[in-house]
């Protein structure tokens, strides 16, 4: 793609034009209904393919198929021997029923200081708080001290086939040299009393198994006894998979976590109550307290086609997730749980991820935060989904989730992740911008 001339009136710092790029991305309906349905990453991609080129890059734009676009493009920097540095974005968002929110989900809209929509932390902030850094960066002439990597990414909300992964089986070639990464979902403050202000850098997720369960019996007429039924043996199933608690497994990175936490807060861990600890973090606590064991939720059932006729067959979906170095664990209580007469299919299936709390990038990312907030107490944390950390963790990228943002203690962050009403403070997005500024000279 050609680069364009920027106009020397648009000329904003990042801080400026921050909420603008968030509310403008938002504005750009980018739903993944997960069927392959949607709009798709199209007019997104032009949109930040056009920001980029404004400042003279030349990005690539590739499409997957149906509208399903990414974005690369490379930022050369002032070091050329350090291995190059992946900036990982999704551009797609999960869907949104405008009668639930408060405001139309895909308007942008700016009020009581925050950017409200769709994609507003997840992660739409992110992309433009990385776009504003680039853009001002490259219009001064401060070129990062590693090769960058930006990559603008489809499919992320139905597990990244079409994008971080399609690109990473086909186009490998774009990820040549890069070593390390960061991503979404990591960063962001929590305030938890007193003199210090967490904030959680994701250096664990979970692995993925959205499934799909099937049950089969004898068809019959819905008036006679039968006990062979489908729909009943699927639904014992499925309550208890839906009821069942799996026990609690720390790993290290939890441990490290726990740790922290309870050094914060002045308490003592009892590995016999550690729900006790957690549930003392607030809102956050039900982000955490998923990353403690192995979870499922039944999320679909469908079965039938008329209310006197006893259907052959009943289906059920679920939303498994596993701890690092607990897959089979987690597959085997599973197993044991839908028995014998429930069989289960992968919908999509990806590992789970673990890496250290240390290293340059990680240093980087906590002297940046420390810098633009002297209360800042930077912590690991194991995020209880999953990131297209996973594809680029296939060809030896190492990531960790670091999307900054300084966020208000009465927030209910958590909820904001495809929940209704979804927003990010506008003041929140700015700090991010001049933590992302400092950790580009520091990774």
């Amino acid at each position: 793609m050609a680069a364009t001339q920027e106009h020397p009136s648009d000329r904003r710092t990042a801080a400026q034009e921050v909420a603008d790029l968030c509310s403008e991305l938002i504005a750009i309906d980018t739903t993944n209904f997960g069927d392959g349905s949607g709009p798709g990453e199209r007019p997104a991609a032009e949109y930040v393919a056009d920001k980029l080129a404004e400042v003279g890059l030349d990005p690539v734009l590739i499409e997957t198929g149906g509208g399903r676009a990414n974005v690369i493009v490379r930022v050369t920097g002032s070091d050329p021997g350090r291995d190059p540095l992946l900036i990982h974005h999704h551009l797609d968002v999960v869907p949104a029923n405008a009668s639930d929110w408060t405001v139309d989900p895909f308007a942008g809209e700016v009020a009581d200081g925050c950017v409200w929509g769709r994609g507003a932390v997840d992660m739409k902030d992110m992309n433009a708080m990385t776009l504003a850094v680039v853009r001002q960066r490259l219009r001064e002439g401060r070129r990062p001290a590693r090769d960058l990597v930006l990559a603008f990414l489809a499919d992320e909300e139905a597990g990244g086939k079409q994008g971080a992964h399609r690109l990473v089986e086909s186009h490998r070639e774009l990820f040549d040299g890069v070593t390390e990464g960061i991503g979404e979902v990591g960063g962001f403050s929590v305030s938890v009393g007193g003199d210090t202000r967490l904030y959680l850098i994701e250096t664990a997720e979970k692995g993925l198994a959205w499934m799909r369960l099937t049950a089969r019996g004898r068809a019959g007429h819905g008036s006679m006894i039968n006990d062979d039924n489908a729909v009943t043996t699927l639904c014992e199933a499925v309550a208890r998979v839906g009821r069942h608690t799996f026990p609690i497994r720390v790993t290290p990175t939890v441990q490290r976590f726990l740790a922290e936490i309870s050094d914060v807060l002045g308490v003592d861990l009892d590995p016999g109550d550690i729900d006790s600890v957690v549930a003392k973090l607030g809102p956050i606590a039900i982000l955490i307290g998923a990353t403690l064991r192995n979870t499922v939720n039944p999320t679909m059932l469908a079965a039938g086609y008329k209310v006197n006729v006893i259907p052959g067959h009943a289906e059920a979906h679920i939303d498994g997730r596993f701890l690092p170095g607990y897959e089979e664990e987690f597959f085997a209580e599973l197993d044991a749980l839908l028995g014998p007469d429930v069989q289960r299919e992968f919908v999509h299936h990806d590992i789970a991820l673990e890496t250290e709390f240390e290293g340059r990038l990680v240093d980087a990312a906590c002297a940046s935060l420390r810098a633009e907030d002297p209360i800042a107490r930077p912590v690991p944390y194991t995020l209880s989904g999953g990131t297209d950390a996973k594809a680029f963790s296939r060809i030896g990228i190492r990531c960790i989730g670091f999307a900054p943002l300084l966020l208000p203690s009465d927030l209910n962050f958590a909820a904001m992740f495809h929940g209704v009403d979804e927003r990010v403070p506008v003041d929140g997005l700015q700090f991010g911008t001049r933590v992302l500024d400092r950790f580009l000279d520091l990774c």
